[in-house]
């Protein structure tokens, strides 16, 4: 076993430095002193500062309904997408696939001034609804292939089955493929939601006065320092980001054990 511990150890160093920041910022969001150079005692003020705040309470207001609808809609487009590249075949089929990997791949900054460009090009207002459409575009293809890699698994002989007793295109869809393929379109969903709730580089490149989310928030509080409220904001937004991802996660072994 002796021999094992060099890995151990390796394995151990990478952790701390992936995750030991992640745990100084919670820790210091619960400490009692307005500076985080020093642990002066354990407190909730800072917690019940932020929801004490204006400017916080709309910036959550902005993350939520930009979250909500983005990921509602990418889920959807998302899904028939998948639908639609794994039972049809038709020209450019290819190239619509190899085009999925490309927000996921791409550079938030490229897409940002991208979109940026298209917006001003177009004399599309910055605001809610711009951020809403620069989520989507990257959020359906996360959505996509979540569910392409279900479908992957889906059997044939259902559906024509389910064709062979009389149903049709879209009530064999209805009733035979979103059905056993529900897990991955919610999996696909909550790591949708999760990139979008904590997006910022796409998301201040195309928001306009008056639409500031949460990571937006928090850069322009870290401007005038690093402080407990800053991160019990990043704590809290943290948190929203593991669970939908847990979650996810969790869905994709079930859907995959019950396979």
């Amino acid at each position: 076993m002796r021999r094992f511990r060099p890995a151990r150890l390796t394995l151990i160093g990478v952790l701390l430095f992936l995750y030991a920041p992640v745990a100084v910022l919670v820790t210091y969001s619960f400490n009692d002193s307005r500076f985080s150079a020093s642990w002066q005692g354990f407190t909730l003020q800072w917690y019940a500062r932020l929801f004490a705040s204006a400017e916080t309470a709309s910036a959550l207001r902005n993350t939520l309904i930009v979250s909500v609808t983005s990921t509602l809609l990418a889920t959807l487009l998302g899904t028939l997408l998948a639908i639609g590249l794994h039972f049809y075949r038709f020209r450019g089929r290819s190239l619509v696939q190899g085009l999925l990997f490309l927000p996921v791949i791409a550079p938030d900054i490229v897409i940002g001034i991208s979109l940026l460009a298209l917006y001003v090009t177009l004399h599309l207002p910055l605001g809610r609804a711009s951020i809403i459409l620069a989520h989507i575009s990257f959020q359906i293809s996360f959505v996509a292939l979540v569910v392409r890699a279900r479908l992957d698994d889906f059997p044939p002989a259902l559906l024509e089955a389910a064709r062979d007793l009389g149903a049709g295109e879209l009530g064999a869809l209805r009733h035979v493929v979103l059905p056993l393929i529900l897990p991955g379109i919610v999996a696909g969903a909550l790591i949708a939601f999760a990139l979008s709730i904590d997006d910022f580089v796409i998301t201040y490149f195309t928001a306009g006065a008056g639409s500031s989310t949460l990571p937006i928030r928090i850069y322009s509080m870290v401007k005038r320092g690093v402080t407990p409220d800053i991160n019990a904001l990043s704590t809290l937004l943290l948190l929203a980001t593991l669970f939908a991802i847990v979650v996810s996660i969790r869905l994709q072994r079930r859907s995959g054990t019950e396979r």
